[in-house]
């Protein structure tokens, strides 16, 4: 049987039944369902809060903070590396760091509406902390964590496929990763060809659009890219010209 850890919130009703319910709205809206309830209200939990409730054993997320934050960076570093097999340490690292630092982590928060849910201290919360970057980001980190200690990393992984993920795959990412001109450089080495792109298609209503690019060296397409705006997706599409392009090279060296 595992041992109770001093000082974490282990007696009941501890915190007021309204807390408790909107930490079970929370569940709901994830649709993850915490084993240990006590975790979850710690990757809550300022320290701010817990300064003013020091007589009942309330722990922040700082620990959870740093937990999280290890767990995230892995389960994005093997995301990218099983999604981008032809993508340079150099690249990856790159785009990792684009995705795991904090004003990414703030969009992921604000999205699922984390603000809500963080126990704050009065002082903490009249100068305006529950809307605070670094502290939203924090409690990601530590909603990540506490998720990985209560269930496991395959649970974790299967909440950043809803989260984080599908914001890479559309190219959120990809202003950190100038794809278009490493295409042109890759093109110089080989060919004195022109490249040229094109938006081939528009779909979507006009507040949500997605846009279809391609690129064609000398009138030959390369590469096909999606995104949310015709940057976005022409950047996609030299991204996978330059993947064809590295595919083709090694067929021809085997």
């Amino acid at each position: 049987m595992a041992m109770k850890r001093k000082g974490t919130m282990q007696k009941s009703g501890v915190l007021p039944e309204k807390v408790r319910k909107q930490f079970e709205l929370l569940q709901h809206e994830l649709n993850i369902t915490f084993n240990n309830k006590n975790l979850l209200y710690q990757a809550f939990t300022h320290s701010s809060y817990v300064n003013e409730h020091r007589r009942k054993l309330f722990t922040d997320n700082e620990r959870l903070e740093f937990l999280g934050d290890a767990v995230l960076e892995l389960s994005v570093s093997k995301y990218l590396f099983e999604k981008y097999p032809h993508m340079s340490e150099g690249e990856l690292t790159k785009l990792r760091a684009s995705i795991v630092c904090e004003p990414s982590l703030v969009i992921f928060a604000n999205e699922l509406g984390f603000g809500r849910f963080v126990l704050l201290g009065k002082g903490e919360e009249l100068t305006g902390g529950r809307e605070r970057p670094a502290l939203l980001a924090d409690v990601f980190e530590s909603f990540v964590g506490a998720l990985y200690l209560d269930q496991d990393l395959q649970t974790v992984v299967a909440f950043l496929e809803r989260i984080v993920f599908p914001k890479v795959e559309v190219g959120a990412f990809s202003h950190v990763m100038d794809f278009k001109s490493q295409l042109q450089e890759m093109v110089q080495q080989t060919n004195n060809g022109l490249l040229h792109y094109e938006i081939i298609d528009e779909k979507g209503p006009a507040h949500n659009r997605t846009f279809v690019s391609s690129v064609l060296l000398n009138g030959q397409e390369l590469g096909v890219g999606r995104g949310k705006s015709k940057k976005e997706a022409e950047q996609q599409a030299a991204q996978s010209a330059m993947q064809a392009m590295r595919e083709e090279a090694a067929k021809e060296e085997a």
